[in-house]
């Protein structure tokens, strides 16, 4: 029996396409059929995306063998996308283009300090460029200063300097 091929094949019309997979796995399934951003009929199908960063995050649970370059991944959903005209969400899990940014000032304070206290996994592991600041009105004082920094200004309890160490007003 162990060297039996069991497959499984999930909609995602409850939204539990991935979980029911990784369920499956977890009973000794070891064939899952799955698409690129979850595409399919109805409401789609577990989405490989997603699953295998369950399965490579998690591996010391599952113990799944996976032989996919996960960086791969971003690249590959964009692709799907355009071919099939069908846009992926910008909120997608793993391939949105937000799910790697953040304007919340504690969250940014967070990330600034130790990534993995928001990021499970990181950006460049699915293809995606890196974490992004987004300044805007939830924003605290470790992002602008962040993003200033890289601007080549300096930020503190003195107010801006630039790179040379003149007051900017």
């Amino acid at each position: 029996f162990k060297k039996a091929l069991l497959a499984i094949h999930f909609h995602n019309d409850l939204g539990l396409a991935v979980a029911n997979s990784l369920a499956a796995v977890e009973c000794g399934v070891n064939i899952v059929q799955c698409t690129i951003n979850g595409l399919g009929e109805r409401a789609g199908n577990a989405s490989l995306e997603e699953l295998v960063m369950a399965l490579k995050t998690r591996r010391d649970y599952y113990n799944a063998n996976l032989n996919i370059d996960t960086k791969q991944l971003f690249k590959t959903s964009l692709l799907v996308a355009e071919l099939t005209g069908i846009a992926v969400s910008p909120h997608k899990p793993i391939v949105g283009r937000n799910v790697f940014a953040t304007e919340a000032g504690i969250h940014q304070a967070a990330l600034l300090k130790k990534e993995s206290t928001y990021e499970i996994i990181k950006p460049e592991e699915v293809g995606q460029e890196g974490t992004r600041l987004v300044l805007g009105r939830h924003s605290g004082k470790h992002a602008i200063s962040h993003k200033l920094k890289a601007l080549g200004y300096q930020f503190g309890d003195g107010g801006i300097c630039d790179g040379f160490g003149q007051h900017v007003s």
